[in-house]
């Protein structure tokens, strides 16, 4: 019978669903010839605004927002279940799916945004495409920061879960 507490796990999986499914309509849109063609034409996937939008829009979505979340999720599923022990914080679980959730989302949607402007402005009037490009910086850096938070407390959750699970002689020669 499913407790509480992997109930609240089950927003890893649709966060990770969702994201596959963003990321596999990515994929199958950016091959159509003429998208291509416009990708390849501001630079995909190796520099300018194409490279926004392919790799990095479509890698994050199915890498970060699929597979890690996914991975996230089933760990804090686990641990509990081969450590023997209850995960250390559930509120550093709820604080590690929101940042992630909210960095690789806002870092989905500012690669696609910029990377479509720019590559408008690229084509159409350079000098703008420059003054765009000024925002870019920082804002993919609060969403990049967003990702990190998640990662961070996730894996200081799932150290400090292990650490708990130590047995106690072991853990009092730790200190």
């Amino acid at each position: 019978m499913p407790t509480s507490d992997n109930r609240s796990l089950v927003k890893f999986l649709l966060v990770s669903a969702l994201s596959l499914f963003i990321g596999a309509m990515h994929g199958m849109l950016q091959v159509f010839p003429p998208i291509r063609a416009w990708l390849d034409s501001i630079g995909s996937p190796y520099g300018g605004p194409g490279h926004m939008i392919d790799p990095l829009a479509h890698a994050h979505m199915n890498l970060v927002g699929g597979v890690v979340m996914l991975a996230m999720g089933v760990t804090y599923y686990l641990m509990p279940i081969l450590s023997g022990k209850p995960i250390y914080s559930q509120r550093l679980v709820q604080h590690s799916f929101w940042w992630m959730a909210i960095g690789v989302y806002s870092f989905y949607t500012t690669q696609m945004v910029f990377g479509s402007w720019e590559g408008y402005l690229m084509l159409h009037d350079r000098v703008a495409m420059t003054a765009a490009h000024r925002w870019y910086g920082p804002i993919v850096a609060m969403a990049g920061t967003c990702m990190a938070v998640g990662f961070m407390v996730y894996f200081s959750n799932v150290v400090l879960t292990l650490l708990s699970a130590l047995p106690k002689d072991l853990n009092a020669h730790r200190d």
